[in-house]
């Protein structure tokens, strides 16, 4: 056996000795799924068996498979997404999501002109019985999502496979070299990789992608666009919630400590800034109840955008315990704070706050998207932040200098300006 049989026989055991851990898992899937039949309704649950490979809504052959892992990606992908429906009016789009809360953001964009799945779980019977029933023309993967026996078999059936803005951090890359037996292979099988920046790019490189396969495209999400529904949605939030006269500090898709450290800044600010109002928008709707007992034990008066209930002068903080309000709620900030990045989870999209020209504070952990946040605060539209301290000199600096948050608040839009096009260089790059 010569050193490169060797080589490829090495890698397709280990791929066999993956789907067997997969195999192992089954019955702890199951039982999952019988929880998930119990807590919610026959259809949700039936709908949740795709991740199994069964699928029982009616779909159209042929058309775009798009994986977005959960929110964030669907976001992202948004406008290439919109922009396939135009170009392609009579091909049906199929979008997976790992999650819940992916499928629902799936539905508030796009309705019924897309299916919506969730993705089988990377055992190969399921993702087969999957692509054998969608039979679709192409697979495009946000981000960064690699699942071997996905991309194994969709190179098995002559699907090509792109991933489209390509996140590849420096941690991520450490771990695939260390799995380099099981991911090298997937890298040799993708028609293409759209690099979101300059990092992904040269990580892509390492680990092993071709390159004539790969571009770099920039970020899809500077293509950011802010439509008319959310615009309108701002404007009910603002009556509803009867926000006249209110400064809005807004804390989007935050993770624990980060309420904490939040509260902790407002109660300093709002000393100086008696009309300043804290919204929080956690990240995940499984941490709203721990967010109000975290509120009611801090006893500060506060309102939940669910109950419907107005602010009054003594309200201190909002409680977004929605799902899809967070840009419009970015649209009637003064401030934004956006999540995951004191908590190390290498931040959220800053772009959102941006396209409403909104200033915006992070903490350094910004590792999802360097290149957006470097963008940014080189223009001197964001500031990054370590402690609620640091958060205080912040939010003082720009509420008490008009000139400086008009200055970071243009500098935002700009960077969006100056940074658009990657869907276009996505779209040629897949030759669509």
């Amino acid at each position: 056996m010569s050193s490169q049989q060797l080589v490829k026989f090495n890698q397709q055991l280990t791929r066999y000795f993956y789907s067997l851990i997969w195999l192992l898992l089954l019955p702890i899937l199951l039982i999952k799924w019988v929880f998930n039949y119990i807590k919610y309704d026959n259809k949700i649950a039936k709908e949740y068996l795709s991740r199994f490979g069964f699928c029982f809504k009616a779909i159209d052959k042929n058309g775009f498979l798009i994986h977005c892992a959960s929110v964030g990606e669907v976001v992202a992908a948004q406008q290439v997404i919109e922009r396939l429906l135009q170009r392609y009016p009579e091909v049906a789009i199929t979008i997976t999501t790992n999650t819940m809360t992916g499928r629902i953001r799936v539905a508030e964009l796009f309705a019924d002109r897309v299916t919506h799945l969730y993705l089988p779980y990377d055992f190969p019977l399921f993702v087969n019985s999957l692509l054998n029933k969608l039979q679709p023309k192409m697979l495009l993967i946000t981000e960064m999502e690699l699942w071997p026996n996905l991309c194994h078999s969709c190179w098995k059936k002559h699907i090509p496979t792109f991933v489209i803005n390509g996140r590849m951090s420096e941690k991520s890359t450490l771990t695939y070299q260390k799995l380099s037996w099981l991911i090298k292979p997937i890298f040799s099988k993708l028609s293409g990789v759209c690099a979101q920046g300059e990092r992904d790019y040269q990580n892509y490189l390492k680990l092993g992608v071709n390159a004539r396969r790969l571009t770099l495209t920039n970020n899809i999400k500077f293509d950011l666009h802010i439509n008319d529904s959310e615009l309108k949605r701002a404007g009910e939030l603002f009556q509803s919630l009867k926000l006249e006269g209110r400064t809005l500090l807004v804390a989007g898709s935050t993770h624990e400590p980060e309420e904490q450290v939040m509260i902790d800044a407002y109660r300093k600010l709002s000393q100086r800034f008696p009309e300043l109002l804290m919204v929080i928008v956690p990240r995940h709707p499984q941490r709203f109840e721990s967010v109000n007992t975290l509120l009611t034990k801090q006893h500060l008066t506060f309102v939940r955008t669910s109950q419907a209930f107005a602010c009054n002068s003594a309200t201190q903080v909002i409680l977004a315990d929605q799902m899809g309000i967070l840009r419009s709620l970015y649209g009637l900030a003064s401030i934004a704070f956006v999540g995951g990045s004191i908590a190390q989870r290498g931040g959220h999209n800053a772009l959102e706050p941006a396209a409403f020209g909104v200033p915006i504070l992070m903490g350094t952990s910004i590792y999802n998207n360097p290149q957006i946040c470097q963008e940014l605060q080189h223009a001197g539209a964001l500031s990054f932040i370590d402690n609620s301290e640091q958060m205080v000199a912040c939010c003082e600096a720009l509420l008490s200098n008009s000139d400086l948050h008009q200055a970071a608040a243009k500098a935002a839009q700009t960077v969006i300006t100056q940074n658009r096009g990657a869907i276009e260089r996505t779209l040629s790059f897949l030759a669509l």
